[in-house]
């Protein structure tokens, strides 16, 4: 892979390899959006719902970063400041709609959340497998990881939330996870805006430079 073990240039998503492997990546996102999202309802589980959440947005990112793909540095900082911005409005949807249950909590369904999970965590673990060899690029391919790595990270807590309501009989450990997620989504947020914004900088004192 060139480019990508370089200090100076990281890789910036130009290869068909790492664009076939964003497609097949895009396709499990978006069929696991829908089957979460609608198991969450029917179970009643933040955590799951919150998760779901985060597979649209890996979609909707990994779609944006497609397009920018070869495209100058300003349009892919750009892509890359819109991707953590909206991971950031999601953290905070999920903070908000986690405060909203704790005054109204109901005990999500434990087998429906442990059997989605499960089924969520394989599709993640693929799409890590498939995206980890390009997980040190550029901000724009560096969002694509951190979104994969969350989702991974995001199943393995959603089971053990499905874990902790079989054992306590209580919805609070679904709120827990899903709390936690939101803390990550933001952490990520800040990460990916943090890098865009670096890189952003050292290509305009670059051009200044070069004029």
């Amino acid at each position: 892979m060139s480019g990508c073990c370089g200090h100076d240039a990281k890789f910036d998503g130009v290869s068909d390899d790492y664009k076939r492997r964003l497609w097949i990546v895009i396709a499990l996102n978006a069929t696991m959006f829908v089957v979460e999202m609608t198991a969450g309802h029917y179970a009643k589980s933040q955590a799951l719902q919150a998760d779901a959440l985060d597979f649209l947005g890996d979609a909707l990112t990994y779609g944006i970063s497609l397009a920018v793909i070869g495209a100058s540095i300003r349009a892919r900082t750009n892509a890359a400041l819109a991707k953590g911005i909206s991971l950031l409005l999601m953290g905070l949807w999920v903070f908000g709609s986690t405060l909203y249950r704790v005054f109204y909590v109901g005990v999500p369904e434990a087998e429906i959340m442990g059997i989605v999970g499960f089924f969520a965590l394989l599709t993640n673990l693929a799409s890590v497998l498939l995206l980890v060899r390009y997980k040190d690029g550029d901000a724009n391919v560096r969002s694509v990881w951190l979104c994969s790595r969350n989702d991974a990270i995001g199943n393995v807590a959603v089971m053990f939330a499905a874990l902790g309501v079989w054992g306590t009989a209580t919805g609070w450990p679904d709120l827990i996870v899903a709390a936690i997620m939101a803390s990550l989504f933001m952490s990520s947020a800040f990460q990916i805006v943090r890098q865009a914004l670096a890189e952003r900088r050292q290509s305009e004192n670059h051009t200044h430079a070069e004029a």
